[in-house]
């Protein structure tokens, strides 16, 4: 293993999977057939994974599965919002598993939004998760979005200038309720080229936002993303979608003492950036709180990305500890 990570061979296993009447999510395997399963949940929503994701598993011990939720990545198809909510995305990592036969899954492995819907996957299914490794932690509740969608936000104070370059796209009535009026130009459905062109530049603005908060520091390919046409329309419109909705949970469901409880017995550790404006660093608190027996490990010099690298070489740590344990 490298400071990069651990290098995976080519999938030994990929494909589609139908899911409901719409979706067909797109999924590959990498690493040992025979060894211990993970499952690697992605962020957004609307994110996707990649090879690369592979990097924090060992391929000797583990069995890597990766997917794009419903509507992003490879998934199709892509950015659609119609049975597309958060019990739909819980329904469909049930799915993978039985489908891949997987008697239970060693460890479930999420960053940002993919930590939300491991630790309510683990709720709903406390008997097939062996472990949890959580990065980010986004527990969907309105305070969240709003420290990083509104006006006097702490997102918004602590990037001032870009998020006036945010609000620019609105009009003054729009930018009191800024992701609803996001939500209403990014799923216009409007066959006129004005009002598409209209979307695609919203979503694209909605992107650049995301993308400049969730990074500690910036380089010349920060930004890379926004000329991926699909990648922008998908991880817009399903985060629009899901925000706009509150997720389909109730507010403060995942920290719920009798949802809590239902993941006591569970081996879990939390890896959060000290200086993490996507997700703030109160909230893994609160989840470490809230959870006897989890372990958290605030990384000093780190933002929201996994990749940064006192997050990358922490969350490598604690995969090659539980890699030889039994869950």
């Amino acid at each position: 293993m490298t400071v990069e990570g651990y290098t995976h061979n080519p999938p030994f296993d990929t494909g589609f999977l139908s899911v409901g009447s719409i979706h067909k999510l797109h999924y590959e395997q990498y690493g040992n057939p025979n060894g211990k399963p993970v499952i690697f949940l992605h962020g957004g929503p609307g994110g996707n994974t990649s090879p690369s994701n592979t990097s924090y598993f060992n391929p000797l011990i583990y069995r890597v599965v990766l997917y794009d939720q419903r509507g992003a990545g490879q998934s199709l198809p892509n950015s659609c919002v119609e049975e597309n909510t958060t019990h739909h995305l819980l329904d469909d990592i049930e799915s993978i598993r039985k489908h891949l036969n997987v008697k239970k899954w060693f460890m479930l492995f999420g960053g940002s939004w993919g930590s939300t819907l491991a630790l309510l996957y683990a709720q709903r299914f406390p008997e097939m998760v062996g472990s949890l490794v959580l990065r980010g932690i986004f527990t969907a509740t309105q305070e969240e979005i709003e420290w990083t969608r509104l006006p006097g936000g702490g997102a918004a104070r602590i990037w001032p200038a870009e998020y006036e370059r945010f609000l620019q796209f609105l009009d003054d009535e729009e930018r009191k309720t800024p992701v609803e009026s996001y939500y209403r130009y990014i799923l216009n459905e409007s066959g006129d080229e004005v009002a598409r062109k209209k979307k695609v530049e919203a979503a694209r603005e909605w992107n650049r936002w995301e993308l400049t908060i969730g990074a500690l520091t910036h380089t010349p390919s920060t930004y890379e993303k926004l000329m991926d046409e699909d990648w922008v329309m998908a991880h817009a419109t399903l985060e629009a979608h899901y925000e706009a909705n509150g997720a389909w949970l109730e507010e403060g469901q995942i920290l719920k003492e009798e949802n809590m409880r239902r993941i006591r017995g569970i081996p879990g550790t939390i890896i959060q950036g000290r200086y993490d404006v996507v997700c703030p660093p109160q909230t893994a608190w609160e989840l470490h709180k809230a959870w006897p027996g989890s372990r958290l490990f605030m990384i000093p010099d780190a933002g929201h990305g996994g990749t940064e690298p006192g997050t990358r070489k922490k969350l490598m740590e604690v995969c090659d500890e539980y890699a030889v344990m039994d869950f």
